[in-house]
């Protein structure tokens, strides 16, 4: 997505037609459009978005910024992982040079602060037909993603949880309870920020919405290295988004939600007073 939308920026800039870039580039019209509208995101090639950006003139700048997105996107561990859907793929590639993630929650903990035993619990309810090997090498793409948050510089992430997040018990009280020791320790790192909305704030901005990722890096030096990105998460599939309006609204359904969410410090008490509930 950020890399079709700088191939398109480019041409726009450049004032050429995607036929006029393709005779330039030596590839097919269709290859352009493929690339400019972000399909078959698993396959883009360096020389081809090098030869796409160097015939709308790009400078060296933005051309190392563009295959630096496509090196990091063809490296990235889940690409090889049996149990990463390609739907996945994408929401790992921005993960990956993410400067902050805001989440909201409404249901469940968000993948990267479950605990192995609720995801798990998580697994095992949703797909009952499946063998307990396929299953195990879901939990462990689940795991590996949350090393994000130990990289340097550190990924900022802001979760919103909804006060059923705590009470819907996955796994059972045992299972809960270590994973709700788990929200609370994870909060206490410098780069994470938990926010619980309680039952009692009654309704909210996000309505009657789901769960949403909102993935940004600013960067006003080099526009083509920023990055803002939503993603909603469906049954077996995702949406991603990233049209201005699209991500700025979401972007202030969030602000509203943590206006609206406990602070971060009564947050942890209401964590503890559930951690509490699970040991009675």
């Amino acid at each position: 997505m950020q890399i079709a939308r700088g191939l398109k920026s480019l041409r726009s800039s450049a004032q050429l037609t995607q036929s006029e870039v393709a005779k330039r580039a030596g590839v097919s019209v269709g290859t352009v459009n493929r690339y400019e509208t972000w399909q078959d995101r698993a396959k883009l090639r360096i020389p081809t978005v090098k030869a796409i950006a160097d015939s709308c003139g790009a400078t060296p700048e933005e051309l190392a910024t563009l295959t630096d997105l496509v090196r990091n996107q063809e490296n990235g561990w889940w690409m090889e992982h049996p149990a990463v859907p390609e739907v996945m793929d994408p929401l790992m590639s921005f993960e990956d040079v993410a400067a902050y993630e805001h989440v909201f929650a409404n249901a469940l903990v968000p993948g990267l602060l479950q605990t192995p035993h609720y995801a798990l619990a998580l697994h095992e309810a949703q797909e009952v037909r499946t063998e307990a090997q396929v299953i195990a090498n879901k939990v462990d793409a689940r795991i590996r993603r949350q090393a994000i948050l130990d990289r340097s510089p550190a990924l900022h992430l802001w979760a919103v949880l909804d006060d059923a997040v705590l009470r819907r018990h996955v796994g059972g009280p045992a299972v809960m309870r270590e994973q709700i020791e788990h929200l609370i320790a994870m909060a206490s790192r410098p780069n994470v920020d938990i926010q619980i909305l309680r039952f009692s704030a009654g309704a909210h901005a996000a309505g009657s919405g789901g769960h949403f990722l909102l993935l940004g890096r600013d960067d006003e030096r080099d526009p083509l290295s920023s990055m803002n990105v939503v993603y909603l998460e469906l049954h077996r599939r995702g949406l991603y988004l990233d049209e201005p309006t699209d991500v700025h609204d979401y972007k202030l359904m969030f602000d509203y939600l943590r206006s609206q969410a406990a602070d971060t410090t009564t947050s942890l008490d209401l964590l503890t007073a559930a951690r509490r509930e699970l040991t009675q």
